[in-house]
């Protein structure tokens, strides 16, 4: 069957035989688990399909039920694994009972993410194996022998893919699940399960034991994943690829023509098979070593005097490893120059066809967080905006967005900003906003902290009831399970927040922006007189999700419009555009859902409804 390249690491931990899936979402591993149901009901196992509430909370769900011998794995992103840290170091050192797989997707470019780190060096840090595949059907393949290895070892192995094999399609092979027939069982032993430093001190070298062992094994037995791909006949280079880049250089090469160059294809990249590596290297007089996106291979590599690589200059140090800067490398290695035109000039040339205008990424039309944003600002237009991950960072564009670091730091950021001010005798308005998804998976700790040290500031979740950046799963929030027939517990928002300590709460419509530009105020000056936050729950689903919503046809009166580009530049909608030759705004008819939330913003009255209303 042909499958996005999710689907097939889906289905191969359907057909391995694991019984514990647990993730959060986060592009682009987020396919993943869906798939994992999908599968799961098609084949009738019985798995247990869930999200947690963030990335630790699910690899701990995993990794307890390794401990009582069943297979089950932890699904996340990147920046995911930062957050799974913890345990993921922890649980390294545990002699694990059933197969244990991490799937941990890595955005190199990046795509959609804040960074772009190498989770190969994840492993490396906490000594645990790594399977790098190049394609689709080899990710599919990589479940079995993880989850193999995992068992032979009693060790968590780790896959992953990075976002060229995840959104891949290809054709793979299906095949019948694995019965395994367990049942579970817990055996109590502390020496086994409990991470005092007294145990540490004896699995420490257990683990470092099973490192040298595995790393025979990828020697010896895993000659599928790490291979030569010899030159036809004396080598005028020697390239050493690991996962999608050895994709790209076979490509490369076929196109190119080139048979005098030998690849060395790794798979496996932690613990390096280093005498495979050594032996391919003493055969040239030169090796590029190409890998995405730290030196993980590289590093390995003792002697490095004929190494072309990152650690040198010869290979970016950041970014992805596109075709057309791998053919770049290939050549300037070579010594020889690129023919082909680089990178920039093959986007200038589509978009002149194409006749488009790049813009900025923005909210979709409707969206309810642009409606939020706009009465924040307009509310407390001197305030410090603290903002996360999520949908909502795009409110950079109405200026209502001033710092980002991770999930969950718009709350602690506002605590920061709140301290500093104090230090200093001086106040200025903070107004944190943050989503309903990213509240409840590590937004609660920062506010329970902020209660307890009473911190004045006003927190705004922006309550979509979905987690819409990733592609619409569900949350605690919404309280929707995976497998069919399967039903959660929504937990309430309202009630959550009030369990952090906060006593000023209050749930308003998102669309309603001249009400809520007053209780913005009202949320701050109450922060302000009481010391300690406020929160507003801006509340409206998100329009994938209510599309036939009550329509509000709207248009823009061209004699009242002064072309001040106010709706412009502080609503940001797709659907209000501005005529540089009339130098007015009109509603582009294309993109306009007609919510009607725009009536409210022109401070000329010009924009109306149907009808001729104002706001």
């Amino acid at each position: 069957m042909i499958m996005l390249g999710n689907e097939a690491i889906a289905r191969g931990i359907v057909e391995a035989g694991c019984e514990v899936a647990c993730a959060y979402p986060g592009t682009p591993s987020s396919e993943i688990l869906p798939a994992i149901a999908k599968w799961a009901d098609e084949l009738n196992t019985k798995t247990a399909v869930e999200w947690g509430a963030n990335e630790k909370v699910a690899f701990e769900m995993a990794a307890a039920a390794s401990f009582a011998g069943k297979r089950a794995c932890a699904v996340m992103k990147q920046v995911g694994l930062n957050v799974a840290a913890d345990p993921f170091m922890s649980v390294a050192h545990f002699q694990l009972k059933g197969g244990f797989l991490l799937v941990v997707a890595d955005d190199p470019g990046p795509h959609s993410s804040q960074t772009e780190q190498d989770s190969r060096f994840f492993a490396m840090f906490a000594k645990v194996p790594c399977f790098d595949p190049s394609t689709a059907a080899e990710a599919k393949e990589m479940v079995f022998d993880a989850y193999d290895l995992s068992e032979r070892h009693g060790i968590v192995t780790m896959l992953r893919p990075t976002v060229r094999v995840d959104h891949c399609r290809q054709d793979v092979e299906l095949l019948d699940v694995v019965s395994l027939e367990r049942k579970a069982s817990f055996e109590k032993d502390i020496r086994r399960w409990v991470c005092l430093p007294a145990h540490v001190r004896i699995n420490h070298p257990l683990l470092n034991k099973k490192n040298d062992a595995i790393r025979e094994e990828f020697e010896r037995e895993f000659s599928k994943y790490n291979y030569e791909v010899p030159a036809a006949g004396k080598a005028s280079l020697g390239i050493i690829a690991g996962g999608i880049s050895f994709a790209v250089v076979m490509d490369l090469l076929d196109s190119m023509g080139r048979k005098d160059i030998s690849v060395l294809k790794i798979g496996t990249p932690y613990p390096l098979p280093t005498k495979l590596v050594d032996d391919f290297i003493a055969k040239h007089d030169k090796v590029l070593v190409l890998e995405e996106t730290y030196p993980v291979i590289e590093m390995q590599i003792l002697d490095k005097s004929k190494v072309l690589g990152r650690l040198n200059g010869w290979v970016p140090r950041a970014g992805e490893l596109l075709p057309e800067i791998v053919e770049g490398i290939i050549l300037r290695a070579l010594g020889e120059e690129l023919a082909s035109s680089p990178e920039e000039e093959y986007l200038k040339k589509a978009i002149e066809e194409l006749n488009i205008t790049p813009r900025k990424p923005m909210l979709c039309p409707g969206c309810p967080h642009r409606a939020s944003f706009f009465a924040i600002r307009q509310a407390l237009p001197n305030g410090i905006y603290p903002s996360d991950i999520g949908c909502y960072t795009l409110g950079v564009n109405q200026k209502t967005v001033d710092a980002v670091i991770d999930m969950g730091a718009s709350v602690t950021q506002a605590s920061g900003l709140y301290l500093a001010h104090k230090v200093d005798g001086t106040e200025r308005p903070i107004v944190a906003t943050i989503g309903d998804s990213t509240f409840f998976h590590m937004g609660m700790p920062g506010l329970a902290s902020a209660v307890y040290n009473k911190h004045a500031f006003v927190l705004a979740i922006l309550d979509n009831s979905i987690t819409a950046m990733t592609g619409g799963q569900s949350h605690p929030g919404i309280g929707e399970k995976l497998r069919k027939g399967e039903e959660g517990r929504k937990v309430d928002l309202e009630e959550a927040v009030r369990g952090c300590g906060v006593k000023w709460i209050k749930t308003v419509e998102a669309y309603d922006v001249n009400e809520n530009k007053n209780l913005v105020k009202e949320a701050w000056e109450y922060a302000k007189e009481n010391e300690e936050p406020a929160v507003l729950i801006f509340k409206h689903p998100c329009m994938l999700l209510r599309p036939e919503q009550d329509k509000i046809p709207v248009k823009v009166d061209q004699e009242k419009c002064i072309g001040c580009k106010f709706c412009i530049n502080f609503f940001n909608c797709p659907g209000l555009v501005f005529d540089e030759d009339k130098k007015k705004a009109y509603i582009d008819e294309r993109f306009c859902v007609q919510c009607g939330v725009c009536i409210n913003v022109c401070p000329h009255g010009a924009i109306l409804g149907s009808n001729g209303e104002e706001a």
